[in-house]
């Protein structure tokens, strides 16, 4: 069964202006949509909503035809850079704003987080506003009350519970409406990135909520962040959002792989140094052969090439360099050679892997020892995984795959 579906939903807005700002085009915008019954004139101009370039026109499009459906049940991450559009397309759904065209169709109750404080009223206590969000989406006071306790043990506010709400700290006023939003048994909760407020303790309890609501409830979850843990942990199916448009649909593994590894350089890594011409990185077969050209005129006496391989999450997954192993001596003329190294093991699952390098003299105890440094400015792109261990690994968890000799006595 559908719970959300989106046709063709386009947001526009002038840039620094509300309306049109101009009479004449005020009149122009309401002759030709109230009287004539024709398109808004102004939804034919506008740039794309790309916030890093300066555009041509006032227009600008925060979202540009978005279709796509939500099933009963779904848990959904809408990740994407900030300016994506994501929030402005959850504000249409929530109905805090109006798109430009087209139509939301949503089966049931939604219940929305978009910003710390969302809905609440600052005079009143923190209980009164937990009867107010209630009685917004259309419950009873019976309802609510039957549903308090809960509401505010979950919250862990419950001493300040009577207190105006101005008096909550961010983490507070998100506690407390986390726990409205997702205990009054909505059919849609939405959450846009407020979790990032809470502590380490309240993101994790809310996660196992939000899981058990769509889980075990079976209501629609759609979910923004920019951590990808929580988003992988959670969802089950992400949406990646550019510039206003929806330009990835998929399960949610890959919808973080692609989003990460547009966020990187490709393989090869051309720094803009004048020692150091070109870094490659890439998997041959069953290695992955990490090289580096350099070529100048400073005198390096130990030549150390260092990296750090990620997951998607930040995490390091594993790195090194030649002097941490005692590899000292390369043979290489000083200011001038190439480094390469071959990882046979471990042997990452298909997937795209953010690279740290840096190139130094010896050790890098001193900044003046650093040739160059560059923070995840590769990426390693791994395919093939399964089809190379399909005989040896019949099925595998995690990032590593292992290859692996059973005996049994």
């Amino acid at each position: 069964m559908t719970s959300i579906e989106f046709e063709n939903i386009s947001k526009q807005y002038r840039l620094g202006l509300v309306s049109t700002q101009t009479l004449s085009h005020d009149l122009n915008r309401w002759f030709q949509t109230n009287i004539l019954g024709k398109e808004d004139p102004y939804l034919k101009i506008g740039d794309v909503n790309d916030r890093a370039t300066k555009g041509v026109s006032d227009y600008v499009w925060a979202l540009k035809d978005i279709n796509f459906k939500v099933e009963q049940g779904d848990v959904l991450g809408i990740i994407g850079k900030n300016g994506a559009g994501k929030s402005t397309l959850l504000k249409i759904l929530s109905k805090v704003t109006a798109p430009s065209t087209g139509i939301i169709r949503a089966n049931g109750r939604i219940a929305s987080l978009l910003e710390v404080g969302t809905g609440f009223h600052p005079e009143m206590t923190g209980r009164e506003n937990i009867y107010m969000n209630g009685a917004i989406m259309g419950m009873t006071k019976a309802e609510i009350t039957r549903k308090l306790d809960e509401i505010v043990d979950f919250s862990g506010v419950e001493r300040y519970i009577d207190t105006p709400a101005k008096r909550y700290s961010s983490g507070m006023t998100v506690r407390l409406g986390f726990a409205i939003a997702a205990h009054l048994d909505p059919e849609i909760l939405v959450v846009d990135e407020v979790l990032a407020v809470g502590d380490a303790e309240f993101q994790k309890k809310a996660i196992g909520k939000m899981q058990d609501v769509s889980k075990g409830e079976g209501r629609t979850v759609l979910f923004v962040s920019h951590n990808m843990g929580a988003v992988r942990n959670l969802c089950t199916r992400g949406v990646i959002m550019n510039n206003g448009s929806i330009v990835f649909d998929g399960k949610i593994d890959t919808a973080i792989s692609n989003y990460v590894s547009g966020q990187s350089d490709k393989s090869i890594h051309y720094p803009k140094d004048n020692q150091v011409k070109s870094i490659e990185i890439k998997m041959i077969g069953r290695e992955i052969q990490l090289t580096l050209v350099y070529d100048g005129d400073r005198i390096i006496k130990e030549p150390n090439l260092g990296f750090v391989i990620y997951d998607n999450f930040d995490n390091p997954l594993f790195g090194t360099n030649p002097l941490k192993v005692g590899i000292k001596d390369f043979g290489l003329p000083k200011n001038k050679g190439k480094i390469e190294v071959k990882i046979s093991s471990p042997l990452l699952t298909n997937g795209s892997y953010p690279v740290s390098i840096w190139f130094s003299d010896g050790v890098q105890f001193s900044h003046s020892d650093t040739v160059y440094q560059g923070i995840k400015c590769l990426s390693l792109e791994v395919e093939g995984m399964d089809d190379l261990y399909f005989e040896k690994v019949i099925s595998s968890e995690g990032l590593i795959i292992p290859v692996c000799n059973w005996k049994f006595n």
